[in-house]
């Protein structure tokens, strides 16, 4: 009897090794990609997370728009590489550029692709090198709005162009009304919020406004707002809570932003269908998308004007900004092993559904070639 229970206890704690066995092969697998050392290996196109020397504290900053995006792939990353803290801030693009460019942060966000002066800057803090874009996630901007009794809303881009500059003023205006025959819209003055802070999300939205409706916007586009009038707000969550608690409000905003009682404008692109936000539409758009950044630099040309079914138009992409050479020691394996994960199956697999849009595979598959040469 007692020889039984030791044979029972033996074969547990056998079932218990392999199955650590198991997990821990799991969790350090090597299919495929590349390490944070750079060396080959097999976890960055499977998406098992490969921490190999990555420890420290990585402290990053810009893009909010994929804050959401970035908290979810933190969540996964740490859990595995326990020896490594990601402090993403999420300010926005213009000051996640700034941020790096000045050496505070070891990588950033950003909704736009370098400028000629930032890349510039860059040289100072890569040594050796320069600041590349990897884009890393793509993203629909909503057109968010809140207006009580209307469920289903669509626009076209010379009326949005109107009424963001503020030559619309009121819901029931002819020109939306023309849009949405049979919708019951109120005498309601428009509230429009745009960012205050200088956006990524604001260049993108405003180069859409600019390749599409060129005589209804007359300004030249950038990350700061340049329109007049309007309600503003920090952050995709400022403008979100601003919508939210505003009826007759109307703002731009990365999807995932758009939620609890919000609307989503139907974009009239000239496609079969008005198109509504969303991570396939926005993987559609991306790619329609070419690639124009030289060297090892990714920077993408958007095809705002596309009127292909299904392609939401105003879609953005969010870059991760890193040196590709003269990366700090101290943080260079972290930085290489995270940007691995994040480009990885799985890393990239977790995106639509937050309401993200995995960037497509012609262009990541250069994205994680570029992440294991980075040094």
């Amino acid at each position: 009897m007692k020889l039984q229970r030791k044979n029972r206890r033996a074969l547990a704690l056998g079932a218990l090794a392999v199955s650590g066995a198991l997990a821990l092969t799991a969790c350090g697998s090597d299919d495929t990609g590349s390490n944070a050392s750079g060396t080959s290996s097999a976890s960055a196109n499977t998406g098992s997370v490969k921490c190999d020397d990555a420890k420290g504290q990585l402290l990053a900053d810009g893009s909010s728009a994929q804050k959401n995006a970035i908290d979810a792939w933190v969540k996964q990353f740490t859990a595995a590489c326990k020896t490594v803290q990601i402090n993403y801030k999420g300010s926005g693009s213009g000051a996640g550029v700034t941020a790096f460019t000045q050496g505070q942060v070891a990588f950033a966000g950003s909704d736009s692709a370098l400028k000629p002066e930032e890349v510039t800057a860059s040289k100072s803090v890569c040594k050796g090198g320069q600041g590349i874009d990897l884009p890393m996630v793509g993203g629909p901007i909503a057109i968010a709005y809140k207006l009580d009794g209307v469920d289903n809303l669509i626009l076209d881009a010379p009326t949005l162009a109107k009424i963001f500059d503020g030559k619309i003023a009121k819901w029931n205006d002819a020109a939306i009304k023309a849009l949405n025959p049979g919708v019951t819209l109120p005498d309601l003055k428009i509230q429009a919020f745009h960012r205050s802070d200088e956006s990524g999300t604001t260049d993108n939205f405003t180069k859409y406004l600019i390749a599409t409706a060129p005589a209804n916007w007359n300004y030249s586009g950038g990350k700061a707002w340049q329109a007049k009038g309007g309600q503003s707000a920090a952050g995709s969550s400022g403008v979100a809570a601003g919508v939210k608690q505003t009826n007759g409000a109307i703002g731009y905003m990365e999807l995932s932003y758009a939620k609890d009682g919000l609307g989503t404008v139907a974009i009239k692109t000239g496609a079969s269908a008005p198109v509504k936000a969303s991570s396939d539409g926005a993987t559609k758009a991306i790619a329609d998308a070419k690639v124009v950044g030289t060297g090892s630099d990714l920077a993408l040309k958007m095809n705002y004007t596309t009127k292909a079914d299904g392609a939401y138009p105003i879609t953005l992409v969010t870059y991760e900004i890193a040196c590709d050479k003269g990366n700090k020691a101290e943080t260079l394996a972290a930085t290489k092993a995270f940007l691995t994960y994040i480009a990885s199956e799985e890393g990239q697999g977790i995106l639509s559904g937050i309401d993200y849009a995995p960037v497509p595979a012609d262009i990541i598959a250069k994205v994680r070639t570029t992440i294991a040469g980075l040094s």
